[in-house]
C-alpha cells in the first residue's frame, strides 16, 4: 500500500477515535502525562495545520507562530475534521520539508507524521476507554521504520524510556513500548 494512503487511513481512524470523545471526556488524561484528551487531539490538529504549509515548501519562519495556542473550538471534531482534510489534501512523498532539524525528504516527514497518528490514536483509545487496537498493517509499518530511529527519538527527547514487554508479546505492544508507553496501562 502506498504511504500516502497509509496515511489518510490513519488520519480517518484518528477521526474516528476523536468523533467517540464524549463531551465529558475532554479532560481526561492519556498516557502522555502532560496532556488531556482535548490536549492530545490539538497536538494533533496543530501538526495537521502545520504540515499544509511544510508540504507546500514554507520554513519553519515563514508558518511562524500562526498556529500556536488552542485551535480547538466550541466543536473540536469539526476542527479537526477541517485540519486533517487539509492535511490529507497537501501531503505528498515527493520534495522537501523544511522542518526545525533541518530539510528533510517529504516521504520522511509523512512517515513521521503517519506514526504519529497511529501512536497518539493509541493515546487517545486510552484516555476515553475506546478499543486500542490498531491496524496491523499501520502497526508493522511503522515498526520496521521506526525500529531505525527509535533512538534518536529518545534521545532527542521525542519520547520517554521503552517499556518492557515479554517475549510473547504483540507487534502492536512492542511498538507501543518503543514509544515509551505501557501497552497494559
Amino acid at each position: 500500500m502506498a504511504l500516502t494512503e497509509m496515511y489518510r487511513r490513519s488520519v480517518d481512524a484518528f477521526l474516528e477515535r476523536v468523533a467517540r470523545v464524549r463531551t465529558d471526556q475532554w479532560h481526561e488524561p492519556t498516557p502522555c502525562t502532560d496532556w488531556d484528551v482535548r490536549t492530545l487531539v490539538n497536538h494533533i490538529v496543530y501538526e495537521q495545520r502545520w504540515s499544509v504549509p511544510l508540504f507546500a515548501g514554507a520554513t519553519i519562519a515563514e508558518v511562524g507562530d500562526r498556529f500556536e495556542g488552542d485551535l480547538l473550538g466550541p466543536d473540536p471534531l469539526a476542527d479537526a475534521r477541517d485540519a486533517a482534510e487539509g492535511a490529507v489534501m497537501a501531503a505528498t512523498e515527493q520534495g522537501t520539508v523544511h522542518l526545525s532539524f533541518g530539510d528533510t525528504p517529504a516521504e520522511e516527514y509523512m512517515r513521521q507524521l503517519f506514526a504519529d497518528h497511529v501512536i497518539h490514536g493509541w493515546d487517545l483509545a486510552v484516555g476515553i476507554g475506546d478499543d486500542r487496537t490498531l491496524d496491523p498493517a499501520a502497526v508493522h509499518e511503522i515498526s520496521v521504520w521506526f525500529a531505525e530511529r527509535e533512538d534518536l527519538y529518545r534521545a532527542a527527547g521525542a519520547i520517554g524510556p521503552r517499556v518492557e514487554v515479554g517475549p510473547d508479546a504483540s507487534e502492536q505492544d512492542r511498538l507501543i513500548a518503543g514509544f515509551g508507553r505501557d501497552p497494559y496501562r
